[in-house]
């Protein structure tokens, strides 16, 4: 479970680091089986309750491993009022909201196909046109150019200027309610006997500003003690790839994107294979 980058934008399920587990679950003697249930912008309000409506449709799974991203507190402090289980957050869901989770509901299993072709599009267009001026990786000063990511992680980079990006929430509401959707998500789970690992990964910003030891990473790992079955922390294993290459950006995420390139996607497989398989 988790948000685009669980769920492989701009590659093939084959190329994913899920798609990468399936393949090699299934050669096992004892097969393992995984499914993604990871989405575009999904957050914590969302992973619990798409595995909650999951277990009440019978489905039936042994393990929840669920890859945490950096702009979940973003999501949690600025929508997904009208489906939280909190009835204080209520007052904050409106029409416009309203009409984008009907609109999703409606059209999201139809045009699926056509976004995840346009994605891969979008893709190939930049990494030709990166290859064509012989550009490809931007320096590190250029990360300005991703301003509007950089808002979505801002919540965990010291100092950072983030204005009213997180309204009506704020930073701090943000994470409490991450935090509350998860300690839902993690009765749920205990209550059948599921056991919940929770994953973290770095974006490239935290790996340009060498924060080894985040925030997101810190909140998760105390969460755990008391809830995961176990938690995985990927930042070492980015940042030896981007301390034994110079062009550690190029080979790990796509050009002028903070999503993983296959490259990425084949790093995290390698790490989590250890944990699953």
């Amino acid at each position: 479970m988790g948000d685009s980058f669980t769920e492989g934008t701009g590659l093939s399920f084959e190329n994913t680091f899920a798609g990468l587990l399936y393949a090699a679950g299934q050669k096992r003697p004892e097969k393992i089986e995984f499914l993604n249930a990871g989405l575009g912008s999904y957050s914590p309000a969302i992973y619990y309750r798409k595995i909650k409506f999951l277990l009440e449709q019978g489905l039936r799974f042994d393990e929840v491993v669920l890859f945490s991203d950096l702009s979940d507190v973003s999501d949690e402090a600025r929508g997904y009022f009208c489906i939280d289980d909190d009835p204080k957050l209520s007052v904050y869901c409106d029409a416009h909201e309203m009409d984008l989770l009907r609109q999703r509901r409606t059209h999201r299993t139809r045009l699926q196909n056509h976004f995840i072709i346009t994605d891969r599009l979008i893709i190939l267009i930049k990494q030709t046109i990166a290859q064509v001026r012989g550009k490809y990786a931007p320096p590190p000063s250029q990360f300005a150019l991703f301003h509007y990511h950089n808002l979505i992680g801002g919540w965990d980079i010291p100092g950072f200027d983030v204005g009213d990006f997180y309204a009506p929430l704020g930073i701090e509401g943000g994470v409490e309610r991450s935090l509350a959707n998860m300690r839902r998500l993690a009765e749920i789970l205990k209550a059948r006997n599921i056991p919940l690992t929770i994953v973290v990964y770095p974006w490239a910003i935290q790996l340009v500003n060498g924060d080894r030891e985040s925030r997101q990473v810190k909140i998760w790992r105390e969460f755990c003690v008391q809830n995961c079955k176990e938690f995985i922390d990927l930042f070492p294993t980015f940042f030896s790839e981007r301390e034994a290459h110079k062009d550690w950006y190029e080979r790990l995420f796509f050009y002028r994107d903070v999503h993983f390139s296959a490259k990425g996607h084949q790093l995290i497989f390698r790490e989590i294979a250890k944990h699953l398989l």
